[in-house]
This record gives structure tokens, C-alpha cells and sequence, in this order.
């Protein structure tokens, strides 16, 4: 059920009651198959009778059917991917993160001179003295030979004690890199690292911005991108191999995967520099 806190104010929305409340919004009709989520957005009081939107509603709306730079964040952990992002109006930025197992994410107002530190509370992002030396600076393999190692994970008994699980997830991949002979080497040490940072791995997330911009002289759609792991006590790797945007059908089993050590500090840049440099994002941030 959507539901509203109208202290903040923030919303808890489903992707349903979202094209419910654009399509309304912009004065079309919603579809049949959507009548169960207005039904339930005039329930909870955002929708009245003959489907006037609450005024609560409007900064929200008003950005997600006029967004100016679009950033999407797509997170990656043992409890599954969870989708989240920021969108930046003329006059506001609305953030949307969404919660394990939940079909409703929250929706809020952001101030706009924060909307770094939103996306950069939205990974987690934290300096720590606590991390580890790796030995290592770059982990190199294949992507087949990433996915069977992170696969593995699932295969080790929630009992199982660290070093069954590393041993696991070592077998894993040694099996897949062998079987990619001989682009799927993968040697020590970094066999033992990338079994480790698996292991240790808290997230894997890659945020991407969109905007209209200019391609060659034509009106089109810029995007920018990177991907981070994020091993705990293992501290932040930049995924510089597939580089962000990944089209689809872009990479394949074969693909080259590098992991480059990063710290919190870099990691914070990246996610500046995701910003376009000119036009209105910059204009709405600095009021």
C-alpha cells in the first residue's frame, strides 16, 4: 500500500502508483490494468475521488514529469539488486530508494545544494582506517569467471564459517578461469584476493547520469557512468573493465573484468564528475 509522511515530506510508492501519478499528472488516461494501484492511491488519501492529486504530490510530480538529469544507481548484494536514484528538476531534486523485498520505494524532496552527499549516502560511501592492505592494486579475470565466483556465494550454507566460503568461492573460480583457458588465467595472488573481496563483498553498485545534451551537433541523450565494489574491510574497487555505460549485449563470457583499488576520496570524485559541468543541474545545485 503507498503510504506518506507529511512531516518531511516523503512518499512510499510503487512503480505502479508512479505511472498512475505521471499519466495523471500529464492529463492522460490510466490504463485498465493500473486500476488497483489508483484504487489504492485514493485509499491512502493522494488521490481524491474523481482523481485530483494532493498538493503534497506537486514538487515530486512536477520533477518526474520534467526531469533534467536523471541519476540511477543499481546495487548489487546477497539480498538481491535494489534500484535507486535522484531525479533533478528545474526546481527540485526528488531521491528514490527502494528496500529489500518491499514493491514500494521511498520518495523524498532533496535539497539541491546537498544532492552529492545524497548519492554518495545513497552507496554508503564511508572513510575508514579500518582497511586492509590488499597486496594487490588491480584483479584482473573474465567475466564468466566473476559471475561463477559471486555465484558461488549462494551455494555456501549461512552456517558455513569464513574460510569454507572462501575456499568455496576459490574452487569456483579457478574452475571457471580454467575452463576460459587461456584468456581466463587467473594466478595467484589475485586468485586468493578476488576469492576474498568476494567473500567480503558488501555491494556491488554502478551509478550512471542522463541528460539532454548535444552528440555531433544533434539534440540526444548524454550518459556518464562508473561501477564500484565495495569489500568492506577490503575497502572500494573501480570496475574500469566493463567500463560504464554497459549497452546491452555489450559484454559477453569472454569480456575483460578489471578491479582497480580506489579509496573513498576518489570514489566521492567520480561521483561528482558524474554530474554534467554546464547547464541547468549546475544552475538548480548552486541556489
Amino acid at each position: 500500500m503507498p503510504s506518506y509522511d507529511i512531516t518531511r515530506p516523503r512518499f512510499r510508492l510503487s512503480d505502479e502508483h508512479v505511472i498512475v501519478l505521471t499519466e495523471l499528472a500529464t492529463d492522460r488516461p490510466v490504463p485498465d490494468e493500473y486500476t488497483a494501484a489508483r484504487d489504492e492511491l485514493r485509499r491512502c488519501g493522494l488521490l481524491g475521488q474523481d482523481g485530483e492529486l494532493s498538493v503534497l504530490l506537486l514538487p515530486v510530480l512536477k520533477t518526474l514529469v520534467n526531469p533534467v538529469v536523471v541519476v540511477s544507481l543499481e546495487a548489487t548484494g546477497r539480498q538481491g539488486t535494489l534500484n535507486h536514484g535522484l531525479i533533478i528538476g528545474e526546481d527540485h531534486v526528488v531521491a528514490h530508494q527502494s528496500w529489500p523485498g518491499e514493491r514500494e520505494a521511498e520518495y523524498t524532496t532533496v535539497e539541491p545544494k546537498t544532492l552529492v552527499w545524497a548519492m554518495a549516502s545513497m552507496v554508503n560511501l564511508q572513510q575508514s582506517a579500518a582497511v586492509r592492505d590488499a597486496g594487490l592494486a588491480v584483479v584482473e579475470t573474465t567475466v564468466a569467471t566473476l559471475e561463477a565466483g559471486v555465484g558461488s556465494v549462494a551455494d555456501v550454507p549461512a552456517a558455513a564459517s569464513g574460510g569454507a566460503e572462501r575456499d568455496h568461492i576459490r574452487a569456483a573460480l579457478e574452475s571457471a578461469a580454467a575452463a576460459l583457458e587461456p584468456s581466463g588465467t587467473l594466478d595467484e595472488p589475485a586468485l586468493t584476493l578476488l576469492a576474498d573481496m568476494i567473500g567480503e563483498l558488501r555491494s556491488s553498485w554502478r551509478m550512471t547520469a542522463a541528460w539532454r545534451g548535444r552528440d555531433g551537433g544533434q539534440d540526444g541523450v548524454a550518459v556518464r557512468g562508473f561501477g564500484v565494489w565495495d569489500c568492506g574491510p577490503l575497502g572500494y574497487w573501480h570496475r574500469e573493465l566493463p567500463a560504464e555505460p554497459v549497452a546491452p549485449g555489450q559484454v559477453g563470457p569472454d569480456s575483460a573484468v578489471r578491479l582497480v583499488r580506489t579509496d573513498a576520496k576518489r570514489v566521492w570524485q567520480m561521483i561528482t564528475d558524474l554530474l554534467p559541468e554546464e547547464g541547468e543541474i549546475r544552475r538548480v545545485a548552486g541556489r
